[in-house]
């Protein structure tokens, strides 16, 4: 049977084809880039303001396999063409329905490739509205096998009513996935912080996608300090690098 990582190199080049669709009109432009990790474990986390446009961006630029955490609806075909039609609706308004009517050529053979072939590659499936610890176990298995998982924070796209719109509240998934391989296995998870702007633009129409990728993260820091606990300080910390290097960027 091919692993995860055979399979994702014997379908890249639809993988880039889909990204390069995805991205239409969009321009990526990418600060400390040298801050990736090539290579053992890792979890790359930052904000999710652009639904399939953050995950083509992070396909085109993260320089070793990936594997994303995604919901659990992308796997089943009516499922995913429920969300589909969602987004349309959401950011469309009034035309989403039209949208979808035209799109539905490319959606149809979008949705049967994508549901059939996330598994194959490793894609980890999380339930949104029930317990998540067959994703955590998951991440921690693929962790331990020096691959780099992308766990991305928010609901995909901008939420207007929150304190900062642009970068949702962090859940304890991260730093807790970080502590358990820290105090049960000895290893220290660098968990690399990025910050994305202009992947919530809708889809073809031209914008500058901004990344900005951060030094790497551990949470043996909080725990040499002493801290009562370690997951939540370490959650606090990823949010406020997050938000720190999103200023950067609107700052440009």
């Amino acid at each position: 049977m091919a692993t995860f990582e055979e399979e994702l190199k014997k379908i890249h080049p639809v993988i880039n084809a889909l990204s390069t669709f995805a991205l239409l009109g969009k321009k990526i432009v990418i600060q400390g880039k040298e801050n990736f990790i090539k290579n053992g474990p890792n979890i790359i986390v930052g904000n999710h303001i652009g639904t399939f446009k953050d995950i083509a961006t992070l396909f085109k630029i993260v320089p070793r396999p990936i594997f994303f955490t995604a919901n659990r609806m992308i796997f089943d075909k009516d499922e995913f063409n429920y969300l589909i039609g969602k987004h349309l609706r959401r950011h469309l308004k009034k035309f989403g329905p039209c949208a979808e009517l035209l799109l539905n050529p490319i959606k149809s053979s979008l949705i049967n490739f994508i549901s059939t072939n996330i598994s194959k590659v490793g894609t980890i499936p999380v339930d949104l509205y029930k317990g998540k610890r067959l994703a955590v176990k998951t991440c921690q298995e693929y962790l331990k096998k020096g691959r780099a998982i992308i766990a991305l924070q928010g609901r995909g796209r901008i939420m207007k009513k929150s304190l900062h719109p642009y970068v949702s509240a962090f859940k304890r998934g991260v730093p807790f996935i970080s502590y358990n391989l820290f105090k049960e296995d000895g290893i220290n998870v660098p968990v690399t912080p990025l910050a994305i702007f202009g992947t919530h633009y809708p889809f073809l129409v031209p914008f500058k996608i901004r990344i900005n990728v951060g030094e790497p993260m551990y949470i043996s820091a909080d725990i040499k300090e002493g801290s009562p606990d370690p997951v939540d300080r370490f959650r606090d910390t990823l949010e406020r690098k997050v938000k720190s290097l999103f200023g950067e960027l609107i700052r440009l």
